[in-house]
């Protein structure tokens, strides 16, 4: 039987207990401070679980007196919440707790991953072995029999410190390792998808492409430059470049030079003209932009090379039909009146150095009218282009040629003297008389007015000399008709009153009788309504416009087509108020036709005189204001010639007019090489292109992919295209392939009969 302590003695021990371990407390705590290896400033924090609230005490003072931070728990479960609040550095627990066992909370603790790695020292009063054991089975890393001495208590934490100091280095370099193995893996990766980049960029990329070596033998070759060298891209690797392809210029005909070869021998970048033609080994040539680079290694060595090319073949094309466009007529294949102007310009300072002689002729054909009205455009057309080729056959290739008006020519011929010239324009129109022009069963018989004008030095200006030989022309049609006229300075004058006189007297009449009658012309929707438009059960296409076409009737009551009146009305300034008459009847014939059904939406054309003048704008303001007619339903339409005239006020005259709720359309688009240049600058709604792109779409690849480039820049900037001069069902449909919206021409609806009316 144990003798019982007092109280007092009991603590005398204590003291004793603690004095004996002073030497040891130095000792640790010198070594906490070598340990500390946890967070920067962190001590190494114990939790006591122990329902004996004087062993808590105890050890509370031991183990705060050297050096340690220490929290207490007197059970299971708030040794749990201290522990979730925030995970100590270790745990003394003792076996006999009230909740639960210290065996259980050991392994509850184990069995949570967030507080597994908390290592755990058993207290127990019973030192059997059964009881070590199974604390060393449920996770407990020592065991302390109680009563403790302090020396074996702090070696045994000052052990677990150095296994916890030594498991968070381990676990630090473990996750250096890991972190450089997946940096490793990363770059890796990085590297494969740089890799799979490239090869996808160079498989997919828009130009042909070929790699050598130093050599100039292929290494690689992508599924765009084997198309265009028809080749299979593995037979290619390991041939010489040169085997592969040769080039030379489009104009000289001259050998270029391996532009590989060249990169590799001169260590520059390569790159050749706009103008090099590629031979395949099948012998398909192209039209190429090519250029070449030396490959180099990290010491500046010269490894390989680089070609990169492309197909701009229909470029090319494209680029070489806007320039022809742009100096020819594309009915007759002659130059136009702006080509003959600059040819006229250097044939003038020939003239004047005495290099050359010339004769400017102007011809004007007779009685072409009644052809074109009887027959139709079609028939006018051909009557035309017939006669172009029977003038062709009176002179040689050194004459210059051209149309500069609906049945209007202009001859410059050169080195011949002036009986010569004149004796010519006799032969032209001696063969244009005998001519029989047939279409449809019917004949008829033409002539033509020949003015003359013998080029000296005392021509000056290009535009006067055209005027002198058109006055003569004019001289020799009032002398009546199939004559040759060479002009004298009392014509110009004569010519010049006796056209003002009566075209100034006959457009006044006009306008006070109101002898003009509207006409008007189907334009057809080709796509599918938008989820916005209105869609025509019937077709299921968006409703159709209408353009309004004005006609003059003469004195005879015949109907005078627009051509022979508008360009004498822009000339002598008539246009703005000839457009208001159009404005204002066909505001008045829309308003009662609205009273019956929805009429749609109507084009009106307005002239550049027009839009350029204010007053007009003001006027057409006004008249739109008053008037019942919504004005969604109106669109105006003005030509490209006359929108860049002045550019600037007519931006500003289409965007004072859209304010009303107007539409606007712009005519004749592309007829310039300067389209695209402005197109941005006018806030336009509708782009109509020209019809000399639209007529030859089916046969011409050219012409369908300029239509193709016209109508997606359109889309591009939201603006809806209106294709001219559709005159057959074949190229209605390449129109609709093409996705362009509108079409207008004889395929879709001639134009027919609005209204005459008499203001009077």
């Amino acid at each position: 039987m144990h003798q019982l302590k007092s109280p007092q003695h009991q603590k005398n021990l204590e003291i004793a207990n603690i004095n004996k371990s002073l030497g040891v407390s130095k000792k640790f705590k010198r070594y906490l401070r070598q340990v500390d290896k946890f967070q920067p400033g962190e001590t190494p924090e114990i939790l006591v679980v122990d329902d004996q609230p004087e062993s808590l005490a105890l050890l509370e003072r031991i183990l705060s007196g050297h050096g340690l931070n220490v929290r207490v728990a007197p059970t299971a479960a708030l040794g749990l919440q201290s522990i979730l609040l925030k995970p100590p550095t270790l745990i003394l627990l003792d076996v006999s707790l009230p909740d639960q066992t210290g065996f259980e909370f050991c392994e509850q603790l184990q069995a949570d991953p967030t507080t597994s790695h908390i290592p755990v020292i058993f207290l127990s009063a019973h030192d059997e072995i059964r009881s070590k054991a199974k604390g060393f089975r449920v996770g407990g890393v020592d065991f302390i029999s109680k009563p403790f001495e302090t020396v074996e208590l702090l070696a045994r934490i000052q052990n677990q410190l150095k296994v916890q100091v030594l498991w968070r280095r381990l676990q630090k370099r473990n996750e250096h390792q890991q972190n450089l193995l997946n940096e490793h893996r990363c770059l890796k990766q990085l590297l494969f998808q740089e890799k799979e980049l490239a090869e996808v960029t160079l498989q997919s990329i828009g130009d042909a492409v070929v790699t050598t070596d130093a050599q100039g033998l292929v290494s690689s070759i992508n599924p765009l430059a084997a198309k265009l060298l028809q080749i299979d891209r593995h037979e290619a690797e390991g041939q010489p470049i040169e085997k592969l392809f040769r080039l030379y210029d489009e104009r000289s005909h001259t050998i270029i030079n391996n532009p590989v070869m060249v990169a590799l021998e001169s260590g520059e970048v390569v790159s050749f003209g706009e103008e090099s033609i590629l031979v395949n080994e099948a012998g398909t040539e192209f039209s190429i932009s090519d250029s070449a680079a030396p490959i180099r290694d990290r010491s500046g060595s010269i490894i390989g090379a680089v070609m990169v090319f492309r197909d701009v073949t229909e470029a090319r094309q494209m680029a070489r039909r806007l320039s022809w466009q742009a100096t020819h007529d594309p009915l007759t294949n002659l130059f136009n009146r702006s080509e003959l102007e600059r040819q006229l310009i250097t044939v003038m300072k020939q003239v004047h150095r005495q290099e050359h002689t010339a004769t400017l002729c102007y011809l004007d054909l007779d009685r072409f009218k009644v052809v074109n009205d009887t027959c139709g455009h079609k028939a006018g057309d051909e009557l035309l282009r017939q006669v172009t080729l029977m003038i062709q056959q009176q002179i040689t290739t050194q004459d210059i040629f051209a149309r500069v008006g609906g049945d209007e020519f202009a001859l410059i011929l050169l080195n011949r003297t002036a009986t010569e010239a004149e004796a010519l324009a006799h032969v032209i129109c001696e063969a244009v008389q005998q001519f029989r022009f047939v279409w449809q069963a019917q004949t008829f018989k033409i002539g033509v007015s020949i003015g003359i004008v013998h080029l000296d030095e005392a021509h000056r200006d290009t535009t006067d000399v055209i005027n002198c030989a058109d006055a003569a022309c004019y001289c020799a049609k009032e002398q009546g008709r199939n004559q040759v006229q060479v002009y004298r300075e009392d014509i110009q004058a004569f010519t010049q009153r006796r056209v003002d006189t009566r075209w100034i007297s006959r457009l006044n009449l006009a306008l006070e009788e109101a002898r003009f009658c509207l006409y008007g012309q189907a334009i057809m929707a080709l796509q599918p309504p938008t989820t916005n438009q209105p869609m025509n059960m019937g077709t299921g296409l968006i409703p159709s416009h209408q353009e309004v076409l004005i006609r003059m009737i003469d004195e005879d009551g015949e109907i005078v087509p627009p051509m022979s009146f508008i360009p004498a009305a822009e000339r002598y300034d008539l246009m703005p108020e000839i457009d208001l008459w159009v404005v204002k009847n066909f505001l008045r014939y829309y308003g009662q036709k609205c009273q019956q059904e929805n009429p749609g939406r109507y084009t009106i054309n307005l002239s550049g005189a027009s839009i350029n003048k204010p007053k007009f704008v003001d006027a057409l303001e006004t008249i739109l204001w008053e008037s019942s007619v919504p004005s969604e339903s109106i669109c105006f339409e003005i030509t490209e010639t006359a929108a860049i005239a002045n550019l600037t006020s007519a931006a500003k005259s289409i965007r004072q007019i859209k304010k009303l709720g107007c539409q606007f359309a712009l005519d004749d688009f592309g007829s310039g090489m300067s389209s695209l240049t402005y197109l941005k600058h006018l806030p336009v709604d509708y782009l109509k292109i020209d019809g000399s792109f639209v007529r030859q779409i089916v046969k011409n690849p050219v012409d369908r992919a300029m239509v193709e480039g016209f109508n997606r820049i359109a889309h591009v900037m939201n603006l809806k295209t209106i294709a001219e001069y559709v005159e057959t069902p074949e190229i209605l449909q390449v129109l609709r392939s093409l996705g362009v919206d509108y079409a207008q021409g004889d395929a879709v609806g001639l134009p027919h009969m609005l209204f005459i009316d008499k203001l009077n």
